[in-house]
């Protein structure tokens, strides 16, 4: 898969042309974990293929009528199987969940042949950082952080400042620095060492391994920084990683506790969690594939506390469209962290602080995040005022091509605009 740069040179918004742009960006902005680069296999498309034709399936709407979802969107998610994915879904609401539509191509499990279905549990990767930032912006709210803040002023006792040779600039940076990833801190997923062991031919022996917030910043900090703090835009893991600790010395409870009080018990997300070093998927799920050199692995089973804050939750589709349609309608932030959370001018409209948006071929804003870890690509997109979100999710690590993933959301939104 490749590498974090320090900065995608197609991020930015008015670098030309803008949609050649955004759609570069994507695939940097929510993935976690990467060390290799990931190509398309013929042989996975293959075994994907076989299993697919006709899988494309639907739910009944409320009243139990069923509706079928236009061939564009049943069109891109078999796209998402072409390039390399066993399986592919997506979950399309409006206004709540009275209408809701559910699709899916390809196969959960390569061995049995059982497709996703939509109350699969899943490990969504950096989709965790929205929520993270949520709660962020409700503490700012709240008069407990301002987004101006050195976030030295906020770490827990014993979590490092400075790497070595005072090399670090952890001590300038502020708390929106670490939102919108214009800190300038190094992304510890590029350790050259770590990452061997997070993807590639290590992740097997490497897989169970425990890493502790402060183990990882560590990691991080012992490399120079990539910019200086408020310079650029460098999309970084080691950002919410720090929140997370941020959160826990501000409040008292552990980032995921916070989550849990503030975002889950309201919203009733009751398929979402933040498992820490628990290797186990809640039931029902099916299975997570990545690659080992030359090999297709089975990662359904990992300790995810190598990502943490920036990327360990689990979740459903349900789940996460719920989610959206709360924050983006209003329901966790007042409207002047609304505000905050989609200003992307810092960025130069590569990235909020926690969300981003993407303009689609037919002129429609739409709002979310992506992300991946280990066997895991997952995006949530919605219209501003949270009426219609579309998820969906693949059982791979990333997209080859992330256009295809783009198409998801440019045949729902898109669709819904034509006569």
């Amino acid at each position: 898969m490749p590498k974090r740069s320090p900065r995608p040179a197609a991020t930015a918004v008015p670098a030309p042309p803008p949609q050649a742009a955004r759609r570069r960006a994507l695939a940097h902005s929510g993935a976690l974990l990467r060390s290799g680069g990931l190509a398309t296999l013929a042989a996975l498309a293959a075994l994907a293929l076989a299993a697919c034709t006709g899988q494309i399936r639907t739910v009944p709407l409320a009243n139990g009528t069923p509706e079928r979802p236009p061939a564009t969107t049943a069109h891109a998610l078999h796209r998402l199987v072409e390039d390399g994915a066993p399986g592919a879904a997506s979950l399309v609401t409006r206004a709540g969940f009275a209408a809701a539509r559910y699709s899916t191509a390809g196969v959960a499990d390569l061995r049995s042949g059982r497709r996703m279905a939509r109350q699969d549990h899943f490990r969504a990767g950096s989709l965790t950082k929205t929520l993270v930032a949520t709660v962020v912006l409700q503490l700012v709210a709240e008069g407990r952080l301002a987004l101006n803040d050195h976030v030295t002023a906020h770490l827990p006792p014993g979590v490092p400042a400075t790497g070595d040779g005072d090399r670090s600039e952890l001590r300038r940076v502020t708390i929106r620095q670490l939102l919108d990833h214009t800190s300038g801190l190094f992304n510890y997923t590029q350790d050259p060492r770590l990452s061997k062991q997070l993807y590639g031919k290590g992740f097997g022996a490497h897989r169970y391994d425990s890493h502790t917030p402060a183990e990882l910043l560590r990691i991080a900090l012992s490399h120079p920084p990539v910019a200086a703090p408020g310079t650029r835009y460098a999309y970084s893991n080691t950002n919410y990683l720090v929140l997370g600790l941020v959160i826990a010395a501000v409040t008292g409870n552990p980032y995921a506790t916070e989550i849990r009080r503030r975002i889950l018990v309201p919203a009733r997300l009751g398929h979402t969690s933040f498992p820490g070093t628990d290797p186990v998927l809640p039931e029902p799920h099916g299975r997570a594939y990545s690659r080992a050199g030359a090999r297709r692995v089975d990662a359904t089973s990992l300790d995810p506390s190598r990502a943490g804050a920036a990327g360990e939750m689990v979740t459903t589709l349900g789940d996460l469209n719920r989610f959206f349609a709360a924050l983006l309608g209003g329901r966790f932030l007042a409207p002047r962290q609304m505000a905050q959370i989609r200003n992307e001018k810092g960025t130069d409209g590569a990235y909020g602080l926690g969300l981003y948006a993407t303009r689609l071929p037919c002129g429609v804003t739409v709002w979310g995040h992506n992300g991946d870890i280990n066997g895991s690509y997952a995006r949530t997109a919605g219209t501003a005022d949270g009426r219609h979100i579309v998820s969906y999710r693949a059982n791979t690590d990333t997209l080859p091509d992330p256009a295809h993933g783009t198409a998801v959301l440019t045949a729902e939104f898109c669709a819904s605009r034509r006569p």
